[in-house]
């Protein structure tokens, strides 16, 4: 297992990168899968030769990442900005009490379960969040992107950029009991912006408000993982990838499909191509799903946690690791990262944030 200060660096790796795919202790690894007939040995064979990006490694996107991980996809790259709270651990599948205890980034903590399921596959942690100026750098060369996110900003800029690049997506979602997922086959199927061309408005239902069930998280996460394996092993043409989409309530057992067969005229990303989010227009800072929470988009400013604990400690309890630095002024918690990014809990007042954060860190 790669170190702490590797698992930080950009192309950090937990796993082995070479892949004997010979060894009986891989067939045995396989073998039942092998046995499927939809996927078989060379099926198998494909799965190992393939890079998938995961954005997102809350509930959706561990259950994401654990499931191919087990199905012996080659490479998978975590993106997550957040880290583990007590919170998660009702539904996210790759934490444990400890992770939460140190406030472990989740990208962090998921690569190293997976290294101890799996150690024959490849893990690229990234403790980023995803935005326009790192979009090609987090995503490029990857063969799909999975949708483990909890706000439809990031999701436009995946689907801006998967469009844009003719790049195969998959988005999932889940709150209370509710769950609904689509394939994006960009040419083919219908994107993201064709089914909802504007964000939702007003009232929406979040973690935080609704709650959620981690069956509705795994009924999600199982039906988008299989069509992730559709995919990775019989392409984007494969007859058997649903073109619908699809949503399901687990407790009311409520459930439909919308045809997403083919693309909407006039869609302002496939259609007219026109790449709004992709060129960052009007990008906001977002209130995280499951919290009072801002998050603060800051940029070019490393941070040394070890001076700013000293700087700090005057004004209230801090305390830091390799990852994260959490500093507590009541009734405030700013949880900052080294590269300058921050959320600041206990508030979604943007001014606020950006205050406490010019006092405190630097404007």
């Amino acid at each position: 297992m790669t170190s702490l200060a590797q698992e930080t660096q950009p192309g950090g790796r937990s796993g082995n990168s070479e892949r004997n795919l010979g060894s009986d202790n891989h067939d045995e690894r396989y073998s039942r899968q092998v046995l499927f007939r939809g996927i078989g040995a060379e099926g198998q064979r494909k799965l190992a030769s393939e890079r998938v990006a995961i954005v997102g490694c809350g509930a959706t996107g561990s259950a994401l990442a654990g499931l191919l991980a087990r199905s012996g996809v080659g490479m998978l790259r975590i993106i997550d900005r957040d880290y583990v709270e007590p919170s998660n651990l009702q539904r996210q599948s790759l934490f444990d009490e400890k992770d939460a205890a140190e406030s472990i980034p989740k990208a962090i903590a998921a690569a190293r379960k997976i290294a101890a399921i799996n150690s024959q596959i490849v893990v690229e942690p990234r403790v980023e969040d995803l935005v326009p100026s790192n979009v090609k750098a987090l995503l490029e060369g990857m063969s799909l992107i999975l949708d483990g996110t909890d706000n439809f900003e990031t999701r436009y800029l995946v689907n801006d950029y998967a469009v844009h690049r003719s790049l195969p997506w998959i988005y999932s979602a889940a709150v209370g009991s509710y769950a609904v997922t689509l394939n994006v086959v960009p040419g083919q199927t219908a994107c993201l912006a064709c089914i909802f061309p504007d964000s939702p408005r007003g009232m929406v239902e979040t973690c935080e408000t609704s709650g959620i069930l981690n069956s509705a998280v795994n009924l999600v996460a199982s039906v988008a993982a299989t069509e992730a394996l559709k995919f990775l092993v019989g392409g984007p043409n494969a007859p058997q990838l649903r073109r619908t989409l699809l949503s399901f309530d687990v407790w009311t057992n409520e459930h439909a499909e919308i045809s997403a067969a083919k693309p909407r005229p006039g869609c302002r990303a496939c259609g007219q191509r026109d790449f709004v989010h992709l060129a960052g227009e009007g990008r906001a800072h977002i209130t995280l799903c499951g919290r009072n929470s801002v998050q603060i988009h800051e940029r070019q400013r490393p941070i040394d946690f070890t001076e700013l604990d000293r700087r700090l400690q005057p004004h209230g309890v801090v305390r830091h690791n390799d990852f994260i630095l959490k500093f507590w002024h009541d009734p405030y918690e700013m949880t900052l990262f080294p590269d300058g990014r921050a959320i600041i809990k206990g508030t979604t007042d943007t001014a606020v944030a950006r205050s406490l954060y010019a006092r405190y860190v630097g404007s």
